[in-house]
Protein backbone atom coordinates (compact mmCIF):
# COMPACT_ATOMS: atom_id res chain seq x y z
CA UNK A 1 0.00 0.00 0.00
CA UNK A 2 1.26 3.48 -0.89
CA UNK A 3 0.89 6.58 1.28
CA UNK A 4 1.39 10.09 -0.12
CA UNK A 5 3.31 11.73 2.72
CA UNK A 6 3.93 15.17 1.19
CA UNK A 7 3.18 16.86 -2.12
CA UNK A 8 4.32 20.04 -3.89
CA UNK A 9 3.22 21.97 -7.00
CA UNK A 10 5.03 24.93 -8.54
CA UNK A 11 1.76 26.86 -8.98
CA UNK A 12 2.13 27.18 -12.74
CA UNK A 13 -0.52 25.98 -15.18
CA UNK A 14 0.30 24.59 -18.60
CA UNK A 15 1.86 21.45 -19.92
CA UNK A 16 5.33 22.92 -20.39
CA UNK A 17 5.83 24.91 -17.18
CA UNK A 18 3.91 22.84 -14.61
CA UNK A 19 5.91 20.79 -12.09
CA UNK A 20 4.66 18.33 -9.43
CA UNK A 21 6.59 16.40 -6.78
CA UNK A 22 5.17 13.60 -4.57
CA UNK A 23 6.84 11.94 -1.58
CA UNK A 24 5.32 8.46 -1.33
CA UNK A 25 6.00 5.82 1.31
CA UNK A 26 5.78 2.10 0.68
CA UNK A 27 8.16 -0.31 2.29
CA UNK A 28 10.80 2.04 0.90
CA UNK A 29 10.46 5.76 0.22
CA UNK A 30 9.47 6.48 -3.37
CA UNK A 31 9.82 9.92 -4.98
CA UNK A 32 7.92 10.88 -8.13
CA UNK A 33 8.53 14.09 -10.10
CA UNK A 34 6.59 15.19 -13.19
CA UNK A 35 7.45 17.96 -15.65
CA UNK A 36 4.40 19.04 -17.64
CA UNK A 37 0.76 18.03 -17.41
CA UNK A 38 -0.70 14.66 -16.47
CA UNK A 39 -1.23 13.56 -20.09
CA UNK A 40 2.04 14.47 -21.79
CA UNK A 41 4.45 15.22 -18.93
CA UNK A 42 7.73 13.42 -18.32
CA UNK A 43 7.76 11.37 -15.10
CA UNK A 44 10.91 10.51 -13.14
CA UNK A 45 10.97 8.06 -10.21
CA UNK A 46 13.47 7.30 -7.44
CA UNK A 47 13.44 4.94 -4.44
CA UNK A 48 15.24 5.52 -1.14
CA UNK A 49 15.80 3.48 2.01
CA UNK A 50 15.27 6.43 4.39
CA UNK A 51 12.99 9.45 4.61
CA UNK A 52 16.07 11.67 5.04
CA UNK A 53 17.54 10.52 1.69
CA UNK A 54 14.19 11.07 -0.05
CA UNK A 55 13.77 14.57 1.41
CA UNK A 56 17.33 15.44 0.31
CA UNK A 57 16.28 14.68 -3.29
CA UNK A 58 13.03 16.67 -2.82
CA UNK A 59 15.18 19.63 -1.73
CA UNK A 60 17.31 19.29 -4.86
CA UNK A 61 14.21 19.19 -7.08
CA UNK A 62 12.62 22.23 -5.42
CA UNK A 63 15.85 24.24 -5.78
CA UNK A 64 16.06 23.63 -9.56
CA UNK A 65 15.21 26.58 -11.78
CA UNK A 66 11.57 26.42 -12.83
CA UNK A 67 8.64 28.71 -13.51
CA UNK A 68 6.26 29.56 -10.67
CA UNK A 69 6.62 29.29 -6.91
CA UNK A 70 6.62 25.93 -5.12
CA UNK A 71 3.88 25.38 -2.54
CA UNK A 72 3.32 22.29 -0.45
CA UNK A 73 -0.11 20.69 -0.86
CA UNK A 74 -2.24 18.49 1.39
CA UNK A 75 -1.32 14.91 0.39
CA UNK A 76 -4.77 13.65 1.46
CA UNK A 77 -6.80 15.97 -0.80
CA UNK A 78 -7.50 14.97 -4.40
CA UNK A 79 -5.22 16.92 -6.79
CA UNK A 80 -8.13 18.30 -8.86
CA UNK A 81 -9.81 19.82 -5.79
CA UNK A 82 -6.59 21.55 -4.69
CA UNK A 83 -5.94 22.91 -8.16
CA UNK A 84 -9.44 24.41 -8.44
CA UNK A 85 -8.91 26.18 -5.10
CA UNK A 86 -5.50 27.56 -6.12
CA UNK A 87 -6.30 28.56 -9.70
CA UNK A 88 -6.31 32.37 -10.07
CA UNK A 89 -9.79 33.70 -10.61
CA UNK A 90 -10.47 35.76 -13.72
CA UNK A 91 -12.03 39.16 -13.00
CA UNK A 92 -15.65 39.30 -14.11
CA UNK A 93 -17.24 42.12 -16.09
CA UNK A 94 -17.67 45.32 -14.10
CA UNK A 95 -21.21 46.16 -12.97
CA UNK A 96 -22.64 49.44 -14.17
Amino acid sequence: MEEVVRRWWNGTWGRLARRDVWLVRQTRWKLIARAGDSETGKVLRWEFDTKQEALHMVDRLLRAETAGQWREQDPAAPPAAQQREQRPRQPGPASS
